[in-house]
């Protein structure tokens, strides 16, 4: 009876042994997984940034834009970041939003996310930053002369230790945090309130300029013609900006 019982033990430790370590085609759970779970965490569907491939040009992924195109949404700023183009926007630049309860509730929301840390929630250049010393220095607007086009043209570009927040807001964001801070400069001044305008209001306002300028020009605002007239109107303005 013993030496079955031997015989069978040794034939199970035989056993265990081939197949934990026998066999040299046996996989290793550590080191290779034979199922991969979610394979496109690993595998990308899409393209990389600069992968290789013969199907681009240059055997490279990431290729420039077409010449002459501009992101979608983008629109061309003709004042230059310099003290010419600044003077520049802060005389001719004026807020093409109409100045409404909501632009300016929205202008306020934006405002306390970008420019409250420094500028303070008032303005008055008693930011969080500054209260606790990690930056010095920000005037409050009540000592600046500054106008809706100046404030969006250093938003746009930045100024001293300020940078641009052209990559973090919209064209239409920009205008309406000058609203805000507009009022804000307008409050610490002690001058009087901006009046709102009501949606239609502005609405009939744009439509009775357009009809204007049509008549005036004699031309229809929505045709060629009107086109290449702002095309027009837009170099002789970049250029006279380059001038100053």
């Amino acid at each position: 009876m013993n030496r079955y019982f031997q015989t069978f033990i040794y034939a199970f430790a035989s056993l265990m042994i081939i197949s934990c370590g026998g066999d040299s085609n046996a996989v290793d759970a550590k080191s290779n997984r034979s199922v991969q779970y979610f394979p496109n965490m690993y595998e990308s569907v899409g393209y990389e940034t600069y992968q290789e491939g013969d199907i681009f040009e240059g055997n490279v992924e990431a290729q420039l834009p077409v010449e002459g195109t501009v992101n979608r949404g983008w629109l061309p700023y003709e004042y230059a970041n310099t003290n010419e183009g600044y003077a520049s926007a802060k005389a001719e630049l004026t807020n093409p939003l109409p100045y409404t309860e909501e632009n300016l509730a929205t202008g306020q929301e934006l405002y306390n996310i970008y420019c409250a840390i420094c500028h303070g929630t008032k303005g008055d250049g008693q930011g969080h930053l500054v209260k606790t010393e990690k930056i010095l220095g920000v005037p409050s607007y009540a000592d600046r002369d500054i106008s809706q086009g100046s404030i969006y043209h250093v938003m746009y570009w930045g100024i001293n230790y300020m940078g641009s927040y052209a990559s973090q807001t919209s064209i239409e964001e920009r205008w309406q945090i000058a609203h805000h801070v507009d009022a804000l400069t307008r409050e610490l001044k002690g001058q009087d309130v901006k009046e709102f305008v009501t949606v239609q209001n502005a609405q009939e306002d744009i439509s009775g300029t357009d009809s204007h300028a049509a008549e005036d020009h004699g031309v229809d605002m929505h045709g060629e013609n009107a086109h290449d007239g702002d095309h027009d109107s837009q170099e002789e303005n970049h250029s006279s900006t380059e001038g100053e």
